[in-house]
């Protein structure tokens, strides 16, 4: 009876370490989405500056407004609080040690993806990301 029960743990064992295994992404599979993560990101800053540059004379004119010269005030007295800047240490803090965390879900997650979908939906949204890449070098470039 004691033998079942070993063979049991053992075999659930065995079974749970391999659902612990994830297959490693290919580098290729690595470079597409690092240079689709760069694109995007060059994609935002392009929209983000061209935001600010339209929103400039506006906030001109709004900087003279006694309400904005209120918050502005207050904002320069929170950032001189010690408390205030505690958070923000240990923010960037936890930032600095989630980082490889997050790179290695990241990793997992490519892993799994190219291991388990994309034999089935790679080509499907391979093609959707080229109809909406030029959706976006339409409406927001990245250069």
């Amino acid at each position: 009876m004691n033998a079942k029960y070993t063979l049991a743990l053992i075999l659930a064992l065995q079974v749970s370490m391999s659902l612990c295994e994830v297959a490693q992404p290919s580098q290729e599979l690595v470079e597409k989405y690092d240079g689709m993560k760069t694109v995007f990101y060059k994609r935002l800053l392009n929209a983000f500056s061209k935001v600010k540059a339209a929103a400039a004379p506006l906030m001109e004119n709004a900087g003279n407004s006694e309400h904005v010269q209120t918050a502005k005030e207050y904002f320069d007295v929170l950032q001189t609080q010690s408390q205030v800047q505690a958070v923000v240490n240990v923010a960037n803090g936890m930032a600095h040690e989630l980082s490889p965390l997050v790179d290695q879900a990241r990793s997992a997650l490519l892993g799994l993806y190219e291991y388990h979908l994309r034999p089935q939906v790679g080509d499907h949204l391979s093609h959707a990301i080229d109809s909406i890449k030029t959706y976006l070098d339409e409406h927001m470039p990245a250069v």
